[in-house]
C-alpha cells in the first residue's frame, strides 16, 4: 500500500453567503448579505490550491497579498490575516463588500478556471469583520520618520482621498483630508446603500485611517472655501492630492425631465444614504416615492436607486435599460438580488419622453424599442431603435442612472490644472501627475465613474509618486 497522503477533494463551488431572505429585507433597510461564520471561511480558504505564481495577486488594484492572508485563515489566524491585509490595504471591511472580485482577483484564480474561483472577497470580509467586532483598539502601525513634517493635503474623501491620505500617513506625513461634504467618506457614505455597504463599517474605516494622524476637516468646499493655490501657498502644503470623484449627474436631455418626481440617481440616493430620508420624521430628509418607480440605467447605481425605492415603499419598480441583460455593466450579484427582491427589468428600451399632469407631476414615461447593431466603441452592441415602436409606461417616479461625471469646481479654479474633454483632470493614471507641480490626482476624477477599488489603488500609486517627489525636492 502507498504511504503517499490522500489528496483533497476539490470544493467545486463556492461556500455560500447567508443574507437575509428577500421578503423580509425589502421591508428594512439592514445588510443583505450577513457574512462568513469562522468555519465557512476556514472551510472556503481550504479550496484555495496555493498556486506557485499566485495570479490572483495581479488581479488586486491595493497590492494585497492574497495567498498569505487566506493561509493564516486556514490556521485560524485570523489576528494575522488582518495584519497581511491591512500592509496594503486601509479599507478592508468596505472592499469586501462593494468591490467587483469576480473582475478582480477572483478573475485570475486557478480555481475558477473549471469550477467557481475561492471568494476572495468574501474572505477578505470576513477577515475585516473580524478584527473590528473585537472593539479592542488597534495599534497604529509604526510610521516612517522620511516625511520629514512634511505637509499633504488631499482634497475629497472618497476611497481614492482616504487611501493617499492613509499611506502617505504612514510615510511619516502631516495630511489633512479636506471634505466638501458634512461626512467624510465620499461615494461611500452618500451613494451605496445600506444594505450594502453599513454606514458604521464605513465610519470604524474612517476612524482606523485617522488613527494614523490623518486629520479630515469637513464642510470645506475646495475651489470655493479656499483653492488649490492657497493650499500650496499661504496654507504651505508641500504638496496636494485632488481625489473629488464622479459625483454630477448626467441626464437624457428628453422632455419631461424637469417634472416633479423626477430624480437624478445621486439626489436620490444621498437623500436616502446621506441624509437619512428612509428613517423620516427622525431625520428631517423627507423623499416622494410614487407607487409605480421607474429607474433608467443598468449599473450599480441604477440597482442601488430602484432597490432603495422598494424599500421606501413603492409598490412596483422597474428598471428601464436600452440594451439587454448581458450588457448590463452592474454585477450580477445585485442583478440577482434585485430580481429576487421583484424589481422588473425592462431591456431593449428606452426612454423618450416623460409625461406629467396640469400641476407638473409625472404620470407616465414614453418608450421606444431597441434593437442591438454592431458594437460601439466600449465593445458592446449598439442600441437601435425599432421605428412606430413607441409605448408609454404608467409611473409617476422617475430616477434617472445614466453615469456620473466630475464636478468641475477645481479645474476651474485652479490656474494651470490641464482638464480633459469630459471634464476630467488630466493626470498619468500611473504615478497621478497632473499639468501642475506638487498637484496629483486620481480615482474618478481623472478615469471617469469607476470602482471604489479601482480609486483606492489610483490613490496608493499617487501616495507613492508624492514621497517620492517630496524626497527629491
Amino acid at each position: 500500500m502507498s504511504d503517499k497522503p490522500k489528496k483533497k477533494p476539490l470544493v467545486k463551488l463556492k461556500r455560500p453567503m447567508p443574507e437575509q431572505d428577500p421578503h423580509a429585507r425589502v421591508g428594512n433597510f439592514n445588510e443583505v448579505a450577513l457574512g462568513y461564520a469562522a468555519e465557512d471561511a476556514i472551510a472556503e480558504a481550504g479550496r484555495c490550491l496555493h498556486c506557485k505564481d499566485a495570479p490572483c495577486k495581479q488581479g488586486c488594484p491595493v497590492e494585497v497579498d492574497i495567498p498569505e492572508f487566506i493561509s493564516e485563515i486556514i490556521e485560524g489566524r485570523f489576528d494575522e490575516a488582518a495584519d497581511v491585509i491591512r500592509l496594503k490595504n486601509n479599507l478592508p471591511a468596505i472592499c469586501g463588500r462593494v468591490c467587483p472580485q469576480e473582475s478582480q482577483c477572483e478573475k485570475f484564480c486557478l480555481m475558477g478556471k473549471k469550477f467557481e474561483p475561492v471568494a476572495i472577497g468574501r474572505l477578505e470580509r470576513f477577515v475585516a469583520d473580524y478584527a473590528l467586532e473585537k472593539e479592542q483598539s488597534e495599534e497604529s502601525p509604526v510610521k516612517s520618520a522620511d516625511g520629514q513634517g512634511r505637509r499633504v493635503a488631499v482634497v475629497g474623501s472618497g476611497p481614492a482621498g482616504l487611501t493617499c491620505a492613509a499611506d502617505l500617513a504612514r510615510m511619516g506625513y502631516q495630511v489633512t483630508i479636506f471634505e466638501a461634504l458634512h461626512k467624510p467618506g465620499g461615494v461611500l457614505v452618500y451613494g451605496i446603500p445600506e444594505f450594502r455597504l453599513p454606514k458604521q463599517v464605513v465610519q470604524a474605516e474612517i476612524e482606523y485611517v485617522q488613527s494614523l494622524g490623518v486629520e479630515i476637516k469637513v464642510n470645506m468646499v475646495i475651489g470655493k472655501t479656499l483653492s488649490v493655490d492657497e493650499l500650496l501657498g499661504e496654507f504651505e502644503f508641500d504638496a496636494v492630492f485632488i481625489g473629488t470623484g464622479a459625483g454630477a449627474p448626467r441626464f437624457m436631455c428628453i422632455p419631461g425631465e424637469n417634472l416633479n418626481g423626477v430624480y437624478s440617481a445621486n439626489e436620490f440616493l444621498t437623500r436616502a444614504n446621506l441624509m437619512k430620508a428612509y428613517l423620516f420624521p427622525e431625520y428631517a430628509t423627507p423623499i416622494r416615492v410614487g407607487r409605480r418607480v421607474a429607474v433608467v440605467g443598468a449599473g450599480n447605481v441604477a440597482l442601488d436607486a430602484a432597490r432603495t425605492a422598494l424599500r421606501l415603499g413603492a409598490e412596483s419598480v422597474s428598471i428601464v435599460y436600452r440594451r439587454s441583460r448581458e450588457e448590463m455593466p452592474a454585477r450580477l450579484e445585485e442583478f440577482l438580488h434585485a430580481e429576487e427582491e421583484g424589481i422588473e427589468f425592462n431591456f431593449l428600451r428606452n426612454p423618450v419622453r416623460i409625461i406629467g399632469d396640469d400641476r407638473g407631476w409625472v404620470t407616465g414615461m414614453e418608450c421606444i424599442r431597441m434593437t442591438l447593431g454592431e458594437p460601439d466603441d466600449s465593445g458592446r452592441c449598439s442600441p437601435v431603435c425599432v421605428e412606430e415602436s413607441n409605448f408609454e409606461m404608467k409611473v409617476d417616479t422617475v430616477v434617472i442612472a445614466i453615469g456620473q461625471s466630475p464636478n468641475p469646481l477645481v479645474g476651474r479654479t485652479t490656474p494651470g490644472l490641464e482638464i480633459g474633454r469630459r471634464g476630467t483632470i488630466v493626470a498619468n493614471e500611473e504615478t497621478g501627475q497632473t499639468s501642475r507641480e506638487g498637484v496629483f490626482a486620481g480615482g474618478d476624477i481623472v478615469t471617469g465613474a469607476a470602482t471604489v477599488i479601482l480609486a483606492m489603488g489610483a490613490g496608493k500609486k499617487a501616495a507613492r509618486t508624492i514621497d517620492a517627489h517630496l524626497k527629491e525636492g
